[in-house]
């Protein structure tokens, strides 16, 4: 599916897709951490209709509520697809020499050929994290890659 995102200068970002009935659906990521749902009724891209708001907490909570099952649910698909592909779950623990560090200090997937595709921290989830992804006691680490390879990112973590 292809989204096409628009700046907005001064409100934020607008994304736009259609949908496979074919309706055109947008979502206004405002600067000031809220969200609006729009549709566009017509085929004039000007002419809009607005569905509904979020505030940022029930943005977050929709995320979580549509990301994480699917995330899992890739997850397994891919590993059941891929022979020799496995998905982990590994724990930041105390005292970990990387809690209070970044994700991309472990240096995992360069040590290892695994791949943190994501950061359970609580209920958040945190899919896709960056090297500068900060990591804390507690974090549960979604890992895909070898069996060797989880195996060696809970070496890491354990120092």
């Amino acid at each position: 599916m292809d989204v096409t995102e628009v700046l907005l200068p001064g409100v934020g970002l607008r994304y736009e897709f259609t949908t496979t009935d074919g309706q055109r659906i947008g979502v206004v990521a405002r600067r000031r951490g809220d969200f609006e749902f729009v549709a566009y009724p017509g085929d004039d891209p000007d002419e809009v209709r607005l569905l509904f708001r979020l505030s940022e907490a029930e943005a977050d909570a929709v995320t979580e509520i549509l990301g994480a099952p699917r995330i899992a649910e890739r997850f397994a698909d891919l590993t059941r697809e891929v022979p020799g592909l496995s998905a982990g779950q590994v724990e930041v623990t105390a005292g970990s020499p990387f809690d209070g560090r970044t994700l991309g200090e472990t240096r995992a997937r360069t040590r290892t050929g695994a791949s943190i595709v994501a950061v359970v921290r609580g209920e958040d989830v945190i899919a896709s994290p960056s090297p500068g992804q900060g990591l804390q006691a507690g974090d549960i680490l979604v890992v895909i890659g070898t069996q060797q390879g989880i195996t060696g990112v809970e070496r890491i973590l354990a120092g």
